[in-house]
C-alpha cells in the first residue's frame, strides 16, 4: 500500500511542476508583450518629436 501512496505523491509532484511551468511560461510570453509594446510607443514617440524637429527646422529656413 505504501508503493501506491508513493506513485501518487509522485504522480502529484509531476503535474505541479507541469502546472507550475506552464503559468511561468504564459507569464514570461505575457511580460515580453507588454514590454514590446511600451518599446514600440516610445519609439514613436520618439519618431514624432523628431518629426516637429525637422518640420520647425525647415520652417526657419
Amino acid at each position: 500500500m505504501s508503493l501506491f501512496y508513493g506513485d501518487l505523491i509522485f504522480s502529484v509532484v509531476i503535474l505541479m511542476l507541469i502546472i507550475l511551468f506552464a503559468v511561468s511560461f504564459t507569464l514570461f510570453v505575457r511580460r515580453l508583450i507588454i514590454n514590446l509594446n511600451r518599446k514600440y510607443r516610445s519609439s514613436n514617440k520618439v519618431e514624432e518629436k523628431l518629426d516637429r524637429i525637422i518640420e520647425l527646422l525647415e520652417k526657419d529656413k
